[in-house]
């Protein structure tokens, strides 16, 4: 047994391009977060942020991601486990789309934080 394999290390990064590739062609809302994280990356560039303001950007962009994949796998979860849909099942279901949601407005909070001043400061709106 060697310490590092190779091989199997790439077998593990290879699973995990197929869920996130599952994960994008199944959940429109992973779709739109991605395009939401796309934007704010052209954004962040665009007004020249500085390190930490990239860094915080990133780590929040990085939440609302795991979140909607932490989201999705707990559906599919409560799909297998309750295949009718009890209220209990819905309850779960409901308080999954919150976390998401929840961390989606925070990322919504932190960038109006970060990008309203640089709009006041880039248009002179001021």
């Amino acid at each position: 047994m060697s310490f590092f394999n190779l091989s199997r290390l790439f077998k593990s990064f290879r699973y995990a391009l197929k869920g996130v590739v599952e994960v994008f062609k199944t959940e429109q809302n992973m779709r739109f977060h991605l395009l939401s994280a796309l934007l704010v990356l052209i954004l962040m560039f665009y007004f020249d942020t500085t390190g930490i303001e990239k860094a915080v950007l990133v780590l929040v962009i990085v939440l609302v991601l795991l979140s909607e994949t932490i989201n999705s796998v707990l559906e599919r979860i409560v799909d297998v486990i309750r295949p009718r849909l009890s209220a209990e099942a819905k309850a779960i279901k409901d308080i999954m789309a919150a976390m998401v949601l929840v961390s989606a407005v925070g990322a919504v909070i932190v960038g109006l934080i970060i990008f309203v001043p640089k709009l006041f400061d880039k248009f002179s709106l001021l």
